[in-house]
């Protein structure tokens, strides 16, 4: 059984950042959860991981047991909590993955601290181009011109983000569940016990709308979207970085992975995987194979 045990770090801006962290093991990983999560959604992976893996998987602010003082703006506020974390924990050289919006911050994060990380892993991550959340017609149906700007606007979204809020309000996991039914777990879900625990873990967000506002306002391409200009910071990531798109993914578009391979370049390759957004459910011992595959084939590379 893996000793994983919950650790917490004060910042600087007064935030407390909570974190797992896998006992054993030499090579580290930082794992970086996405919407809707916090670092409880790494545990099978966690768990199944060969024993040299040292793991760390971090709360961002506003989940799970991190605290929530400030509001964020953009993803870019989650990477300096990363950072400032890294610097806390004695990490300085290490392999980054983020699932979802946490593939915005690892992406971000990366572009930043390039000493810091050896390899970028981007599961089902959001694309260097955000994701805008746009306003609805009388169907429900994304009117693809009509972006919402706001935080006020977003939180009267009627589909993407009212009903979530609602859920989180009433502590209505039976929403919830249907939710990720219908979005992730459409193919397999976890043991009864473990979607449970995902479930009351859900109930710890405390973030939702303003993490939808810096998902919309992401972009880190040189690119002019519906949002504004990009700022060009994907041309910084540097290191080798592997691209996991879900051929069944009903949350991020294949676009995005294609996004994230153009936006940073020669670095960064695309492999599919035959899941839906969470590939840690729906096959997790074949993402171990090409996560571990790709850290250890890059360290062979340069030895």
């Amino acid at each position: 059984m893996a000793d994983i045990s919950l650790h917490y770090v004060e910042l600087s801006n007064g935030e407390t950042m909570a974190y797992r962290e896998r006992m054993g093991g030499t090579r580290p990983l930082v794992l970086v959860h996405g919407n809707m999560t916090s670092s409880l959604h790494w545990d099978v992976l966690m768990e199944a991981l060969p024993s040299e893996y040292k793991i760390y998987a971090v709360d961002m602010r506003g989940f799970g047991e991190s605290s929530y003082h400030t509001p964020v703006d953009s993803l870019h506020d989650f990477a300096v909590d990363l950072n400032e974390w890294t610097e806390k924990v004695g990490l300085s050289s290490f392999t980054l993955m983020g699932w979802s919006t946490g593939g915005g911050v690892a992406m971000d994060f990366a572009a930043d601290h390039s000493q810091k990380v050896n390899k970028l892993i981007l599961l089902a991550s959001v694309g260097t181009r955000g994701y805008p959340i746009f306003k609805k017609d009388e169907h429900g149906q994304p009117i693809m011109t009509q972006p919402l700007h706001t935080k006020e606007e977003i939180a009267q979204d009627l589909v993407q983000v009212l009903p979530i809020l609602r859920a989180y309000e009433t502590k209505d996991k039976d929403t919830l569940r249907q939710i990720w039914e219908m979005l992730i777990y459409h193919d397999n879900k976890p043991d009864e016990a473990r979607y449970e625990r995902y479930l009351d873990d859900m109930l710890t967000q405390r973030n939702l709308v303003d993490v939808d506002y810096a998902l919309a306002f992401f972009n880190i391409s040189r690119e002019i979207t519906v949002m504004g200009q990009g700022n060009g910071k994907a041309s910084g990531i540097t290191m080798p970085v592997l691209v996991l798109s879900g051929r069944k993914d009903r949350v991020v578009p294949e676009q995005m992975a294609l996004d994230i391979q153009k936006d940073i370049g020669e670095n960064a390759c695309i492999h599919y995987l035959d899941t839906g957004h969470s590939a840690l459910i729906d096959d997790l011992p074949g993402l171990i194979q090409v996560i571990t595959g790709f850290i250890e084939d890059e360290e062979e590379a340069r030895t």
